[in-house]
């Protein structure tokens, strides 16, 4: 029985990674939280039924109609990150960066005096970042029951040493893993479980496993929309989406009791560096029944990415006696295309006279129809679809704003729901994301100047390695902080 239960965790193991990309690959690069100005960030980024802003060119086009002049703005941000990882200790790690939330133009190049019919046509230009990707991690404590080593060694079950491939051949060329006597050279014990004829079991080492990721996603907006007898505005973009993305981590396992394999540590290291182009297409549309009223709709059409990747790891081992060991796996390059969901946008905004609004946005977007397909790494992509559809679900966003008007001050507030994106049964079946926010503004004729600061927090389990022995999980808390400082000038006002 454990034989087979040992096959069939193997089996399982082998189909994953056989694949360069995975399930959480497909949710980054499907996954957007909507950055932009810093009066867009801190009213939540609930402007699908306002308007009038740089930043709803990436969420509803429609609001590009709503601008009555020409303007520019330009947004520098702060990015700041820490998580806590509890894995038997609890430990902190940060990471901040300087860089450009948005930067966008707006023209009018039809205006009318009249007020039927056509009464404006506006074209422009947003960049806006849609996800900062920079994260530090450091996880630590002790395993007493299993180790990653005894996920290459059940990856490596079946197969005999002289034909292993990718870590699990490295883990062996290192002496981390070793065959089992009288197995027939196709099954492995570890350093510290059935190595070699020893069939004791010694766990007990310090884990410790730092992730060092970088990079970001953003789209270049490019956009079209105009303005009918006040009453409805409409708009379209064409998207140019990047991302960049650096996943690097260093595993470290050490030993500091005497065990019979006379280990001591190991490091293993995993690199890969994603690059890609995205193209997306966005219709919406604004209708103003009455004066205070407005109703935004918008959908998404799925955004096609190109990507190209670039991967290495090794492993370094060190066993009593200073003997001393290192091999790696030759750095592979490959292509692939990843087709995100589409998105269906919804909203409502009040205005209060002429001192107060508030906005709800309704966002769905169904993740479980995140798709890989082949672009020049010829493979086969339809179990990793599979498993993304067994994985995954719809996921309903929710996001409310408010400004209130003192004169030439603004004040403002906002919250975001981002809802849980993993089936029922899957270990992050709970995770969610909230977002808060707040900030001010003061505005000239012609000119503005605003500030906000966004908290978007997610928990979140993080599999360390998986194996028959035993999984090895933390639990990560991560708060995304974002300072956002935006300057505006409008022409022909």
């Amino acid at each position: 029985m454990k034989k087979i239960s040992l096959i069939t965790a193997t089996l399982f193991l082998l189909i994953l990674s056989a694949y360069p990309q995975n399930v959480d690959d497909a949710l980054r690069y499907s996954q957007i939280f909507y950055g932009g100005t810093a009066r867009f960030m801190s009213m939540g980024g609930a402007f699908t039924a306002l308007g009038g802003d740089m930043s709803t060119l990436t969420q509803n086009p429609a609001g590009i109609g709503v601008f009555r002049s020409s303007e520019i703005t330009f947004s520098p941000q702060l990015f700041y990150n820490n998580t806590s990882a509890d894995f038997h200790s609890n430990f902190k790690d940060y990471v901040y960066n300087f860089n450009l939330g948005q930067i966008g133009i707006v023209s009018r190049i039809i205006s009318s005096s009249g007020t039927t019919g056509l009464l404006s046509l506006n074209v422009g230009y947003s960049y806006n970042k849609t996800n900062n990707l920079n994260q530090t991690i450091r996880i630590q404590g002790t395993s007493t029951q299993n180790s990653m080593a005894d996920y290459w060694a059940d990856q490596g079950y079946g197969t005999r040493y002289t034909d292993l491939t990718g870590a699990p051949g490295i883990a062996y060329d290192t002496w981390v893993i070793d065959t089992i006597t009288g197995s027939g050279q196709t099954a492995y014990g570890t350093v510290f479980n059935n190595y070699g004829d020893n069939v004791t079991s010694q766990y007990g080492q310090m884990i410790r496993r730092r992730i060092n990721d970088e990079g970001s996603m953003g789209e270049h907006a490019i956009s079209i929309g105009g303005n009918i007898s006040n009453k409805i505005f409409f708009g379209a973009t064409l998207g140019i989406n990047s991302l960049r993305y650096v996943g690097h981590y260093e595993h470290l396992e050490q030993a500091d009791y005497n065990l019979d394999s006379g280990f001591k540590d190991f490091t293993y290291t995993e690199h890969y560096e994603d690059t890609g182009t995205g193209i997306s297409f966005k219709i919406g549309t604004i209708i103003k029944p009455v004066e205070s009223l407005r109703i935004g709709l918008a959908f998404h059409a799925p955004t096609r990415f190109r990507i190209n990747e670039y991967y290495y790891d090794n492993i370094s081992s060190n066993f009593t006696g200073n003997t001393h060991y290192e091999s790696s796996n030759d750095p592979t390059k490959f292509g692939y295309a990843l087709t995100t969901p589409f998105r269906a946008l919804a909203g409502v905004a009040v205005q209060i006279k002429k001192t107060a609004l508030v906005s709800v946005d309704y966002e769905f977007v169904d993740y479980s129809s995140a798709k890989f397909s082949d672009w020049g790494d010829n493979f086969d992509y339809t179990p990793l679809n599979d498993g993304i559809r067994t994985t995954l679900k719809p996921s309903n966003n929710f996001r409310v704003g408010a400004e209130y008007r003192l004169d030439k001050l603004y004040l403002r507030g906002g919250y975001g729901l981002y809802g849980k994106v993993f089936k029922s049964g899957e270990l992050n079946q709970d995770m969610s994301y909230n977002s808060y926010s707040a900030g001010i503004g003061y505005r000239e004729q012609n000119i503005s100047i605003d500030f906000a600061f966004t908290n978007l927090s997610n928990p979140q389990k993080y599999i360390l390695y998986a194996s028959t022995a035993g999984d090895a999980v933390a639990d990560l808390n991560t708060h995304r902080n974002y300072f956002t400082l935006s300057l505006g000038y409008k022409f022909g006002y």
